[in-house]
């Protein structure tokens, strides 16, 4: 099944209907304001009653639009044109974002504010979703363009907002990343293969008043012998069997078997890399039994020939992810159709010897100098600070500076620990030392490093002033360690804790 109606590119009604959602300040605080704590939480977890229940009979601005294009209700007609004084019922149907039923008219897309932790608002259009009233009745059809997502926040999030001239949103769907690109980027190219998302692209780009270079094609194929200083991606990463029966999503599933779309992406993407050039993407891989994913996302990432960060973030097995991604396609659990569909997910899985299926954020990085390349994967799992791109952007900082230092630079440097840094110790009851020290993140990854006693002497000192050298010698004398010893655990000690932002060098501010 495909979707049929897309909508209408007018920049005029679309300059209408932009003053009309922000006369109605359809944003995104005041709809949670008028939807109340309860019913928007509820919204958030796809339960609809409680909103339902707050926007019905409305008759204000606001309340009319939540309704029409938050929730997929019919609207009486002169309720919605009053709504959108400008627009009108007539511009509303030219644009195709609704269409009549009877006296009433239904949305034909999902259209929602947008925003930033920097203030920036948006309005973003997309395909009914499933909880749409009039989009219940069966799954989705395989040409869905999706809208704001757990997904599309997550990349937002962990990506780098250090202004760029060029930035490559691949696999842009609706626009959700070019528009964060937008406000930090000179030029922002965008491409897909689905011809409905770049339609909603492009809708999206004018009703927001910014510009694209909107591009037609697979993966990478649209910018052949191009570079970019940022290139991020949210590919349609999901793993979906390639059998007979087995609907392939165009928003979600690439058409390689196994985890080969992320792979690919991640071994190819560098020679669209420009030197100092960063790419933020989203993946899952597969693990067999008996191999850490390091081993399997390490390959690509060597492959590559860039610098690699990447934070697996959470691990599924096959029934967990078969499960996940059959509802997400809206086939209800208990259904003949839903149990095919998860039958054909474990063969798969089955077939290839998977037991576990990862995810997480990889982020690549071509150096600006001839060097080994570092590579650093790593687990976290817990809260991390949201926004991450500032983290992002300072531990690759971090960690480019780090390849380029030998032990004796980093010994021979002034560090400082980090302003969200703290130390927490324990001990048994009665004892006068602790018998276990944490040093803990307050941002970032929010990691938890052990220190043993050396450790926690040398990071106690860190303040700026004195190099780690002089303070491991002073160190070592007191806890009668050989001082070479103490320098090979201290610089290794250094190196971790540098990368993942816990020390910075002394004159470097922690909010710089």
């Amino acid at each position: 099944m495909t979707s049929s109606a897309k909508p209408g590119i007018d920049p005029a009604l679309l300059e209408h209907l932009r003053e009309d959602l922000a006369e109605a300040d359809f944003r995104v605080d005041a709809v949670r304001g008028r939807l109340g704590a309860l019913a928007a939480d509820a919204l958030g977890r796809e339960q609809t009653l409680p909103a339902r229940r707050a926007v019905a009979g409305a008759n204000d601005p606001l309340g009319v639009l939540i309704g029409c294009f938050g929730l997929g209700l019919p609207i009486p007609a002169d309720t919605l044109g009053a709504a959108l004084p400008r627009t009108g019922v007539t511009g509303a149907i030219a644009l195709r974002i609704v269409e009549p039923q009877g006296a009433h008219l239904v949305a034909t897309c999902d259209l929602r504010p947008y925003g930033d932790d920097l203030g920036n608002c948006w309005w973003i259009a997309s395909d009914p979703p499933a909880l749409f009233q009039h989009a219940r009745s069966e799954p989705l059809p395989v040409d869905h363009v999706l809208g704001v997502g757990g997904a599309s926040t997550t990349l937002a999030s962990w990506t780098p907002r250090t202004p760029v001239a060029r930035a490559l949103d691949l696999g842009t769907g609706s626009g959700v990343q070019a528009l964060h690109l937008s406000g930090h980027a000179e030029t922002v190219v965008a491409t897909d293969l689905s011809q409905r998302a770049l339609r909603y692209a492009e809708f999206n780009a004018v009703l927001n008043g910014v510009e694209w270079d909107l591009r037609s094609g697979s993966f990478l194929d649209p910018v052949a012998g191009e570079t970019f200083d940022l290139i991020v991606s949210n590919p349609p990463f999901v793993i979906t069997p390639r059998a007979e029966g087995v609907p392939l999503y165009e928003y979600r599933d690439g058409g390689a078997a196994g985890d080969g779309v992320v792979a690919a992406l991640t071994k190819g993407v560098g020679t669209h890399l420009a030197p100092g050039g960063v790419a933020q993407l989203l993946g899952n891989w597969e693990t067999v039994a008996g191999q850490d994913w390091r081993e399997r996302v390490g390959e690509w990432v060597a492959e590559s020939g860039l610098d690699a960060w990447v934070v697996q973030r959470d691990v599924q097995d096959p029934a967990e992810y078969a499960e996940l991604w059959a509802r997400d396609g809206g086939h209800r659990p208990g259904t003949p159709e839903h149990d095919a569909l998860v039958g054909a997910w474990l063969d798969d899985f089955a077939a290839r010897g998977v037991t576990e299926i990862g995810f997480g954020i990889i982020t690549l990085h071509r150096p600006t100098s001839e060097r080994a390349p570092f590579v650093d994967l790593v687990e976290a799992s817990g809260p991390v600070a949201t926004p991450m791109g500032p983290a992002v952007a300072k531990g690759l900082v971090a960690r480019d500076r780090l390849a380029a230092m030998s032990d004796d630079d980093v010994l021979d440097t002034a560090w400082r620990c980090a302003d969200d840094v703290t130390t927490e110790t324990h001990a048994e009851p009665g004892a006068t030392d602790p018998t276990v020290i944490l040093l803990r993140q307050g941002g970032g990854l929010g990691r938890v490093v052990r220190l043993d006693t050396l450790d926690a002497a040398l990071v106690s000192v860190c303040d700026g002033e004195l190099s780690a050298r002089q303070s491991l010698v002073a160190i070592s004398g007191l806890l009668d360690r050989p001082t070479h010893e103490a320098l090979d655990a201290g610089a290794g000690l250094l190196r971790g804790l540098v990368a993942d932002g816990f020390l910075e060098r002394g004159q470097e501010s922690s909010g710089s």
